[in-house]
């Protein structure tokens, strides 16, 4: 075992906040399970104090950012030296450092997100596409992806070498009739449930009605075989 070194001081590493995410995913559920899923825009808004254009000069030059963030809504769970990654069917159980769950000892989380727009007017937005983050995500720190150092090509994916085949989605004609003029809503319903948002130890159960919060509306929507139906889409209370 390998101890810490003594100190009389608060850790010189302590961390806060230098941004927020604002993003369509009002709840935990129907979160995208990684990144880059969904083509979901969302805004990184820098908070005072790290609003300052300058800390983002030559960031335009960067298709891509990693975000680091902080598992926020999870942090009070605490964390779990085992977890049961959902790409293994929700019963086996693996480290925690072997997979991407939240419950982490510091609940820290890595994300590449695509970058589409930097606005310094009044402050630093940065609009991004991808991101897997729940609204109100606390963003610690940003980087530029840097895709010869990145992207390896040869890297072995574990227990997910693979993405996920993703479910058709269809609309019963209450839910088509809500959507009318939204295209760009539809789009984010069909991406984000074709990603099967249930519990893996649901996956099997048929017919069961869910709901979800999503961008501006509530959705309900039931699942059979490799199919998700939208019942209903109502705007938000």
């Amino acid at each position: 075992m390998t101890d810490l070194p003594p100190t009389s001081e608060a850790a010189p590493w302590q961390m806060q906040p230098i941004a927020l995410l604002r993003s369509p995913y009002r709840e935990k559920f129907g979160i995208p399970r990684q990144p880059g899923l969904v083509d979901v825009t969302s805004h990184v808004d820098m908070v005072a104090g790290y609003d300052d254009p300058a800390m983002v000069e030559g960031l335009e030059g960067f298709s891509h950012l990693w975000l680091t963030f902080v598992f926020h809504a999870c942090a009070e769970q605490g964390w779990r030296s085992r977890v049961r990654p959902p790409r293994l069917g929700g019963n086996t159980r693996v480290g925690v450092l072997a997979s991407r769950a939240p419950f982490r000892p510091n609940h820290l989380g890595l994300s590449a997100v695509q970058l589409v727009d930097i606005d310094t007017r009044g402050g630093v937005r940065l609009t991004v596409l991808g991101a897997d983050l729940l609204d109100g995500t606390p963003i610690l720190d940003i980087k530029p992806y840097v895709p010869y150092a990145d992207a390896i090509a040869d890297a072995a994916g574990g227990f997910a070498p693979t993405p996920p085949t993703p479910l058709e989605v269809g609309f019963l004609p209450a839910a088509a009739a809500a959507l009318q003029g939204r295209a760009e809503l539809e789009m984010l319903i069909v991406q984000v449930l074709s990603q099967d948002p249930r519990p893996t130890y649901q996956a099997g159960e048929v017919g069961r009605e869910y709901g979800m919060a999503l961008a501006d509306v509530d959705l309900r929507f039931r699942i059979h075989g490799g199919r998700v139906e939208v019942i209903g889409i109502a705007p938000r209370a």
